[in-house]
């Protein structure tokens, strides 16, 4: 299943919600849970006590009294007298406190804002065993902020954390395992910690365990347990999960297909910004799935993907810039767009790039810039791109001829199919130009490329059958190739067949010069360059015919000139009582 992987973006979180610790209270004033309410309730009468407990040196009023000022509650929001207060609890070994004045240094709320500061106070409370404090100081040590970056030190804190419940730290600790980070990389601990904090409710672990299903990847490849837990995030509003879900009913993967449904939970994510479902909107809209058929939001949907750096979204925008669908035609705008997607890695958008390159269409024309992008999509297996280059090299055209070259980009593509490289290889072969001449190596690429009905390498195939190279001499196989390229068009062919009812080739083809005379005059009105063997065949065989028999070749040209036709018109001309004669 193609998932739009979406890995959880690390949030400093922490509750500042008091706590209850373990041991006796070593103040006589109040006890935490009184604090706690004092704090809760709001009133007067309750300030003025935890002011003056705080004041006495209690550490839990003065935790509760950091609580109130950080709140607002009966009091105005003032987080440096939050930070005052704390800091003389967290001073004493309250470790709420400790958790709190931490998030006040990471923030920069009522203290300068100071990552060493809050990795300091975290790991007291770490040390007193609070979850949100060792899952935050696990995250922490992950980005290198008020620490030196150690992935293992953030496992060690966030194994801590999860072990006592902490769902964000469970995920997290999943992550780690999923990338290997801190720990072996090991699917199956990553699905563990994913699976505990999911059954928790945590969207974004319900999200990644549905990754986990979808992709096989440390449980067996189940849909439609990974659309259960898409599902279960994208109802707590999670995007990506939305989109994830979109996708399952897109592709029909663990729920039948249902692009209705797919437009649905694409346009819940794309309208909470997420560019994977933006893009997959767009592509819904070009392509009338789920909605009716429509270009101008296709490419807004694109747009909004595009400029959030989707490479496939801003390769599809330059493809309507391109061809000014959805929006006026404009090659710089496909530029712009393909040159982003490009620098991305997209090899189509490398390679028509390049081409833009090559005709100077939206660019400057730049022979060299078209080759270098072409390399870059030619290395990625991107067969157009591979065949663009050996024509290149092999012309000299913005790089020094270099057949060599040529011959290991023709290779490329024509091992993937290409019937155009495929034919190129057997021209190399047959003239011994970046590789050793070798005529049974060109008939072999011949005949692949001819397989493809390649005209030319039908053609040239047929000329190796007829002088016997690389294969055996057979007159019956040159015709039976020159006839497959003649009916599609290829002059050379027609000539070459002409010649065969003329005398050439014994035996192949009975001699019939009103047939001769018409593929002749046929591949001379398409060709009429002097090293067409036509030309002088049709001067040739023209001076030994009556006037009728000219007249006749002349009405079986043009009947065999309707496309299509030729073969048919030719083979009823012959079955006749003028063709049956021998003339």
């Amino acid at each position: 299943m193609k998932i739009f992987q979406r890995i959880v973006r690390i949030v400093l979180t922490c509750a500042i919600l008091p706590a209850a610790l373990a041991g006796a209270n070593a103040w006589a004033g109040l006890t935490e849970d009184q604090a706690s309410t004092l704090a809760m309730s709001g009133g007067n009468t309750a300030l003025k006590t935890l002011t003056s407990e705080a004041r006495k040196g209690d550490r839990y009023a003065q935790s509760s009294l950091g609580l109130v000022y950080a709140n607002g509650q009966g009091v105005s929001q003032d987080y440096k007298q939050a930070a005052q207060w704390w800091r003389k609890a967290a001073e004493q070994g309250e470790a709420n406190a400790q958790l709190a004045l931490g998030l006040l240094y990471k923030n920069g709320q009522g203290v300068p804002q100071d990552p060493k500061q809050a990795a300091q106070w975290w790991g007291k409370a770490s040390a007193q065993g609070v979850a949100s404090a060792q899952y935050n100081l696990g995250l922490l040590y992950a980005s290198g902020q008020g620490v030196p970056k150690d992935y293992g030190q953030a496992v060690r804190w966030f194994r801590l954390a999860a072990e006592q419940g902490s769902a964000d730290a469970q995920l997290h600790l999943g992550i780690c395992h999923a990338k290997g980070q801190g720990v072996p990389k090991d699917y199956g601990e990553a699905v563990r910690w994913f699976r505990q904090a999911a059954e928790q409710g945590n969207a974004d672990a319900q999200n990644n365990l549905g990754l986990s299903y979808a992709n096989g990847q440390g449980v067996p490849k189940d849909d439609a347990a990974a659309v259960r837990w898409f599902r279960q995030a994208a109802e707590q509003g999670h995007a990506g999960a939305q989109n994830n879900l979109g996708l399952s009913y897109a592709n029909g993967q663990g729920v039948p297909q249902d692009y209705d449904q797919a437009v649905q939970w694409y346009r819940k994510a794309a309208g909470q910004g997420d560019a994977g479902a933006q893009a997959s909107l767009g592509a819904l809209y070009a392509a009338g799935q789920g909605v009716p058929k429509d270009d101008k939001q296709a490419a807004q949907w694109y747009r909004k993907a595009a400029e959030q750096g989707v490479a496939s979204a801003q390769y599809a925008l330059g493809d309507f810039y391109r061809l000014g669908q959805g929006v006026s035609q404009d090659d710089e705008q496909a530029a712009r767009w393909w040159r982003k997607a490009a620098e991305q890695g997209v090899a189509g958008a490398q390679y028509d790039l390049g081409n833009l390159y090559r005709y100077g269409q939206g660019v400057a024309q730049d022979h060299k810039q078209a080759i270098q992008w072409w390399h870059k999509a030619a290395e990625q297996g991107h067969v157009a791109a591979q065949y663009n280059l050996g024509v290149s090299y092999a012309s000299g055209r913005g790089t020094p001829k270099n057949y060599g070259q040529a011959a290991r980009w023709f290779r490329k593509a024509a091992e993937q199919g290409d019937a155009g490289a495929q034919l190129n290889m057997g021209v190399l072969y047959e003239n011994g130009q970046g590789v050793a001449r070798n005529y049974v190596q060109a008939a072999q690429w011949y005949r692949k490329a001819a397989d493809q009905d390649d005209t030319d390498a039908q053609y040239n195939l047929g000329n190796l059958y007829y002088d016997g190279r690389g294969v055996i001499e057979d007159y019956g196989q040159a015709v039976q190739l020159y006839r497959k390229a003649a009916q599609q068009g290829h002059a050379r062919a027609q000539g070459r067949l002409g010649l065969f009812y003329y005398g050439s080739g014994p035996g192949a083809l009975p001699e019939n010069k009103v047939a001769a005379y018409a593929l002749f005059n046929l591949s001379a009105a398409q060709d009429p360059s002097r090293d067409n063997l036509a030309l002088e065949g049709r001067s040739v065989v023209i001076k030994s015919m009556t006037r009728y028999e000219i007249e006749t070749g002349q009405a079986l040209s043009r009947e065999m000139s309707r496309p299509g036709n030729l073969l048919k018109a030719l083979d009823q001309y012959l079955a006749g009582p003028a063709g049956t004669k021998k003339r």
